[in-house]
């Protein structure tokens, strides 16, 4: 073992402190005897720590620094990781907004079809009943001319009797009629 420079010069220290100690005494007075004690304790204690203390003490040590470069390395890829994530959830996030966005206007579109297509349908309904309509009001126009037409055959028969004197047949007096007021109708 290799003994310390400043542990061999206190040894050399040690007799000539030894003869200041016989002229000086008080609290700030240096006693060889005590120093040289001090010293041998001091190189005892050393190898003794050196021998069982410090390899547990640097073997602690360098536990702890591998223990904190394991957590830093899982922290980086931790986050690493968190950021692989986050970079995932918002492209999920973008993809979400723009499927959301695309169902919005195809359901617009949708709608705008739907309301399209019942526009068209109600107003071909509308046509139609418009249609039907006019078909029932000239049928009804038909009929009344008609109606009236008989009623005015049926009056004129019955002048026309009253003035003749006589009833005339109903059938031929419709004809002659009927022929008159259809050369009133082509007249006009």
């Amino acid at each position: 073992m290799k003994i310390p420079v400043f542990v061999l010069t206190s040894l050399l220290l040690v007799p000539a402190l030894a003869a200041q100690e016989e002229h000086a005494s008080g609290p700030l007075t240096v006693e060889g005897g005590l120093m040289f004690w001090t010293i041998v304790v001091f190189v005892v204690l050393l190898a003794v720590l050196k021998k069982f203390a410090w390899p547990a003490i640097l073997g602690a040590v360098e536990a702890r620094e591998k223990a904190l470069a394991e957590q830093l390395a899982a922290a980086e890829r931790d986050r690493a990781e968190a950021a692989k994530l986050l970079e995932e959830h918002r492209k999920l996030v973008s993809d979400a907004k723009a499927q959301s966005h695309g169902m919005v206007l195809e359901a617009r579109q949708l709608a705008e079809k739907e309301r399209a297509v019942a526009m068209e349908k109600t107003k071909q309904e509308q046509e139609e009943l418009l249609a039907r309509a006019r078909r029932e009001i000239a049928a009804e126009r038909d009929r009344a001319v008609a109606d009236l037409r008989r009623e005015a055959v049926d009056l004129s028969l019955a002048a026309a009797s009253k003035l003749v004197g006589q009833r005339l047949d109903n059938e031929a007096d419709r004809k002659i009629v009927l022929d008159y007021l259809a050369t009133l109708d082509g007249g006009r």
